[in-house]
């Protein structure tokens, strides 16, 4: 072989490399491969267990992964995908990742579709290092058995690993999560407005929302998520989490989302705001029905301060909604606006549903002096 050839030859062995090592490009919507409709080649497969590390394009795996066909039959299980014909499947201590570059110090919530199959107690480690969450997945929110969920964090670097980790030790290895349709979508957390205190009151800002899904995302409460997918609120619970939903699926107040309170008194939406001992306020707010099929006697709860306010609202399950406010004297520097729903409700398929919350605003009102 010539010296030129050689030099051809290793050029080319250095460009494939470096597409090899090449870092996805972060966009808002689908990672690269994130429904996982690129599949392993048929020698990297045991029946359905990936047998190479790198058998899955743009993902690196360990552990028990399978590769699994929508329809695919375990016992007497049926295993239904929820986007595409696609999806993995992790078994006990399986992990898979993906390596991204981002902007150094932005924020991002990531969303990924999961369905439980036989393990009653399973959750999901979900980090970008050095931070991470653990999203339990044992309460199933949607009738198909596959929910959304959404988990930020903000960019130490501009390289960073997502990965999603099993941590799970059931008798049966393969008794773990499905995975599907993993997505990103860069945040820009609102602030607040000379019109209203609360930063995204309106809630327009949030996870990224499938444009297929009908059954919005889940928000995780904020001990397993430091930097909340949903900027400037938090959702204060111990494992249950509140529905971001959207205007082409939902019957939505006003702009284009929403939350659904779907976990009943167990879940609150909380945001802190700075107020002035003694000053009065003014909370305003929409409360409704999704159109999802929530057909009940729904209520939300609101406080603020000392002040408390139940508004209720008769659902017929197919949308609408209406005004409420909660007038207040502040007690502190530092006042948690709260909102809860009131019961427990569920949808003719025996899921959980809840009033919706949107249109949130929060402003300084001067009290008229009395005449004499």
């Amino acid at each position: 072989m010539t010296g030129s050839a050689r030099s051809v030859v290793a050029l080319l062995f250095l460009l494939v490399g470096s597409a090899a090592r090449a870092d996805s490009a972060v966009t808002d919507g689908l990672l690269p491969n994130g429904n996982f409709e690129d599949g392993p080649d048929k020698s990297q497969l045991n029946g359905t267990v990936v047998t190479g590390r790198y058998a899955i394009p743009n993902w690196e795996i360990s552990g028990f992964v399978e590769y699994i066909e929508s329809g695919h039959r375990e016992q007497d299980m049926i295993l239904a995908v929820p986007e595409g014909a696609r999806a993995v499947r992790l078994g006990n201590d399986a992990t898979i990742r993906q390596r991204l570059s981002v902007t150094r110090r932005a924020y991002y919530s990531i969303t990924f579709s999961a369905a439980r199959t036989c393990a009653q107690k399973e959750k999901l480690n979900v980090s970008v290092t050095p931070e991470f969450g653990v999203l339990p997945i044992q309460t199933v929110y949607t009738s198909s058995g596959w929910d959304s969920y959404s988990w930020a964090f903000r960019a130490k670097h501009s390289v960073v690993w997502l990965s999603i980790h099993n941590p799970g030790e059931e008798e049966d290895p393969a008794c773990g999560p499905l995975i599907d349709s993993i997505a990103i979508k860069n945040l820009y957390p609102p602030r607040r407005t000379k019109g209203n205190m609360l930063r995204n009151g309106d809630l327009e800002e949030g996870p990224y929302i499938f444009p297929d899904a009908t059954w919005g995302v889940l928000v995780p409460p904020i001990f397993e998520d430091e930097h909340s997918p949903l900027p400037g609120w938090m959702i204060m619970s111990d494992t249950k989490v509140i529905k971001y939903v959207d205007s082409p699926h939902h019957r939505v107040p006003q702009g284009a989302r929403a939350v659904e309170l779907v976990a009943g008194r167990e879940t609150a939406l909380v945001q802190e705001v700075a107020t002035v001992p003694g000053r009065s306020y003014r909370l305003s707010f929409s409360v409704g029905d999704a159109g999802n099929g929530c057909k009940d006697s729904l209520a939300v709860e609101a406080y603020a301060a000392r002040a408390t306010a139940k508004v209720p609202y008769e659902s017929q399950g197919t949308g609408g909604h209406k005004r409420a406010q909660l007038d207040f004297a502040a007690v502190a520097n530092l006042t948690r606006v709260v909102f809860q729903s009131f019961n427990y409700h569920t949808k003719p398929d025996g899921t959980l549903c809840g009033p919706l919350v949107d249109d949130i605003s929060l402003v300084s009102v001067r009290k008229r002096a009395a005449r004499l």
